[in-house]
């Protein structure tokens, strides 16, 4: 099943191409270079909600801006600026937009040649893996001791890739399939460039009251070089927890959209046909979760 029901987005920049228009993002192609604009839609269950979240993109892009800054040390990523005049200076004449709705939410960034792989980091027991877990004693086919709890930590942090589609969901692969799809140098580079993103931080944002507990980065290559691409660490591509509010043996409350999955679980939705309208109750809450990330990683 692939994502349906796309909503227009009230952020269209025209007079340059659009390459893609994802689940949250539009994609414009600069040649050399690409202009993202983060929107505000939210998508549950391959579905994208009539209901967007108001200044989500803008959390997006301020918490993926923060990052980008922290960890460009680590490995180089794409980003040139997200200064909106600055923006404006590098494109070409005739390009036209609604520029104060784009600001706070929009990236100039190198163009990228992507590898087709979700890289992924877990360093607990949660989602998928716990549910893999309790079959199996294993994530991902990774073995474990017996005897963990759901949100348990894992003895140390897997990086557990899956393939990369445009459409449905991605398909988890080992270590070795990935070695065999992307070569075996690549493959190295990204699970280790993946697990020491995934450390620092872990470690940094436990100073700022959070636990990582999975997150899902995303790699292209400029030239020879591997740069880090797309968003990173959000509540959109992570699992974040209060660490003060954290137990095993439960799942903790995430910053992410699984308060709009479990409302929508709740409805009886059939998730075939056009999702239903969010209340102004859920949309609510939703933004204030996300913005109480935000606040907790800058404080």
């Amino acid at each position: 099943m692939g994502m349906k029901n796309l909503i227009t987005s009230q952020l269209e920049v025209t007079g340059i191409p659009l390459l893609r228009k994802g689940k949250v993002r539009d994609v414009y192609d600069l040649g050399d270079k690409l202009l993202i604009v983060s929107t505000d839609r939210l998508s549950a269950f391959d579905w994208v909600l009539e209901t967007p979240i108001p200044d989500k993109g803008k959390i997006l892009t301020e918490a993926s801006l923060l990052w980008f800054d922290l960890t460009k040390t680590i490995i180089p990523n794409h980003l040139i600026t997200a200064d909106l005049g600055e923006i404006k200076k590098r494109l070409p004449s005739g390009v036209q937009a609604s520029w104060k709705d784009l600001e706070g939410r929009t990236m100039l960034v190198k163009k990228a040649k992507r590898v087709d792989a979700e890289c992924i980091a877990r360093g607990y027991l949660a989602g998928s893996g716990f549910k893999e877990y309790k079959k199996s004693r294993s994530v991902c086919g990774e073995p474990l001791p017996e005897g963990l709890l759901e949100a348990s930590p894992l003895p140390h942090p897997l990086f557990t890739p899956s393939t990369k589609a445009d459409e449905g969901h991605d398909q988890n692969i080992s270590f070795e399939e990935l070695k065999s799809f992307v070569g075996v140098e690549t493959a190295l580079k990204l699970k280790g460039a993946t697990l020491k993103l995934y450390e620092f931080a872990s470690d940094y944002s436990r100073s700022h009251g959070l636990i990582l507990a999975d997150t899902k980065f995303e790699f292209g290559f400029v030239g020879s070089e591997l740069y880090l691409i797309d968003e990173m660490l959000t509540p959109d591509s992570s699992r974040f927890w209060d660490a003060q509010l954290y137990r095993t043996g439960s799942s903790p409350a995430s910053f992410d959209k699984q308060f709009v999955r479990d409302y929508l679980e709740q409805t009886g939705w059939d998730k075939n046909s056009a999702p239903p309208v969010l209340p102004q109750e859920i949309i609510e809450q939703t933004r204030i979760r996300y913005l109480q990330f935000l606040k907790m990683l800058k404080n």
